[in-house]
């Protein structure tokens, strides 16, 4: 017999099989003379999402058969790898083959996708057959408890000397400076320290992906996804802080003028300016085609924005907006629509919003607080005549969907970063807290949800990765960074949800910081794309060939 490697490629091919199966049933609906009817899509919205999450699924399992190749060509696939491979392929290949959950109570069947008949050849691939009887079982289960006791984790290793320096500097900064204040921000609802952004800013954190002829690192996505992941690690908020200059920095270095770029990247990367993202309106939410704000132009070349925004995150401390606004009120849907680099004055705790015309209002929120959200008020807000992107009218829309790519493998990569400290927290309490004469994590069902949570949880940061590679060789990506986007999400806030339960009640009690995580793993599957949007944006992809 093949060794588990080779097994899980097996697996993986006959996953695929399933897949195109599935997609063509799909397809034969939906798109019946070949090209994807809106009306059909909508109609059979259930069935396309499925699709979506079953081809998620399968590039999950993908990236773990890569990950665990790559492990054993370095020399570092030992047991505690095994025994994730097992699990992981085990348990995903289940559900492939028999009920795929999309959301709590949703769950997706082969027979939903017309695709029975092909489940059932995809279970009797001997590849598939073995991980079904020997993957995900109570005693592989068993095997890799006593390792996370341990404190043993699956390789995360680059075995690139940039890459992996990255992952141990920012590691180390977190566990310093964020984790050990963490809670305490949350509790008290404050702003994370502007000392703490200076040193992130210091580390480079704003300016990863930033060229370095412009101040930045220059080192593309999976080195955001690094960074952002280990942020996350110790609070969400502080692996948030550097989105809002992701997406700022793409859309300024990817659109700007000349001149835009050298006033602007500089003072991104380094921090001194701190940017947020104004997209969302009250009416609107994921439909940007409906956006109202209004730019008008002035005599001398200069805008005055009116309108209302929310959802911004971190806006009162912000120095500049990126305003999604309509420019051009007679031509209507994404035609319309430009993106103003929007300078303002940085707010006080006394005097958020200093600026005339440009007002707001803090919306309380269970957790992700360290930055707050606000509605905006814009009334006649003013900006400079050199502040329309690119220099030309009409291009917002496709300016901010070229963004949209970074910023959902960035929020995967977030997603990541909750999921681990969830683990952490509860690997840590089970292993403290003693019931019945021992610790907690030698109670099997204990022991069972670390376990699949560090399964998991490889899976999608491996997914995410690979999303980033895609991103970084200059490849299309929207459906890798959906589904990157997609799994981890789910991922996070079952590893959060299964660390209030392995807490028992006091992870009910706001003084242990799993409430907390608990809280902040349930913003990520809405932000950056709901889960619905990104299997919307997922199935079409698949039956188009891209989004």
């Amino acid at each position: 017999m093949s060794d588990i490697i080779d097994l899980s490629r097996e697996a993986c091919a006959a996953g695929q099989r399933y897949i195109e199966a599935a997609r063509a049933a799909t397809a034969g609906i939906v798109a019946p003379d070949g090209s994807p009817d809106p009306s059909l899509i909508e109609r059979e919205q259930r069935r396309v999402h499925g699709l979506a999450w079953a081809a998620t699924t399968l590039a999950a399992l993908e990236a773990l058969a890569d990950w665990a190749a790559r492990a054993r060509r370095a020399g570092r696939f030992g047991a505690i790898e095994e025994q994730t491979l097992r699990i992981g392929f085990g348990e995903y290949l289940h559900q492939l083959t028999s009920a795929l959950p999309m959301g709590q109570g949703e769950f997706v069947r082969p027979v939903d996708l017309d695709a029975g008949a092909a489940a059932d050849a995809m279970r009797a691939d001997p590849a598939v057959a073995h991980f079904l009887t020997q993957g995900n079982t109570a005693q592989t289960r068993a095997q890799l408890a006593p390792l996370l006791a341990e404190g043993a984790l699956p390789d995360e290793a680059f075995g690139d000397e940039t890459l992996d320096m990255i992952r141990a500097q920012f590691r180390t900064f977190t566990a310093e400076r964020i984790a050990p204040h963490a809670h305490q921000w949350h509790l008290a609802d404050e702003l994370i320290p502007i000392e703490v952004v200076q040193q992130m800013g210091d580390l480079g954190v704003f300016g990863v992906c930033i060229a370095e002829e412009y101040g930045g690192l220059g080192l593309g996505k999976t080195a955001m996804c690094l960074v952002s992941e280990e942020l996350s690690r110790g609070w969400i908020c502080a692996g948030s802080l550097g989105t809002r200059s992701e997406i700022a920095g793409e859309l300024i270095g990817e659109n700007g003028t000349p001149e835009q770029k050298a006033a602007l990247l500089p003072k991104l990367a380094d921090g001194s300016i701190l940017p947020t993202a104004v997209f969302t309106e009250p009416d609107t939410g994921s439909d940007l085609a409906s956006v109202a704000t209004r730019a008008r132009m002035q005599n001398d070349g200069s805008w005055q924005i009116t309108g209302a925004k929310t959802w911004i995150t971190h806006a009162a401390r912000a120095d500049l907006m990126t305003v999604l606004c309509r420019t051009d009120p007679d031509t209507p849907g994404y035609g319309g629509l430009s993106m103003l680099l929007a300078h303002k004055t940085r707010g006080t705790q006394d005097d958020p919003f200093p600026d005339e015309g440009l007002s707001g209002s803090e919306i309380e929120v269970l957790g992700y607080r360290g930055m707050k959200e606000y509605t905006l008020g814009f009334d006649g807000f003013a900006v400079a005549a050199d502040g329309l992107l690119g220099g030309a009218q009409g291009r917002g829309f496709k300016q901010l969907m070229r963004t949209f790519e970074s910023a959902r493998i960035q929020t995967a990569a977030r997603a990541v970063g909750v999921g681990w400290n969830a683990f952490d927290l509860a690997r840590r309490y089970a292993l403290e807290r003693r019931q019945f004469g021992k610790p907690l994590i030698e109670f099997p069902r204990v022991a069972d949800k670390l376990a699949m949570m560090v399964a998991e949880l490889v899976m999608a940061r491996e997914l995410t990765y690979s999303a980033a590679r895609h991103k970084d060789a200059g490849k299309r990506c929207d459906i890798e960074a959906g589904q990157a986007k997609l799994l981890a999400a789910r991922v996070a806030w079952t590893a959060a949800d299964n660390g209030v339960q392995i807490h028992g009640g006091n992870g009910y009690a706001l003084e242990y910081p799993i409430s907390r995580l608990l809280c902040d793993a349930r913003i990520l599957n809405i932000f950056e794309g709901a889960a619905e949007i990104q299997a919307q944006v997922i199935g079409r992809g698949l039956l188009v060939g891209q989004p």
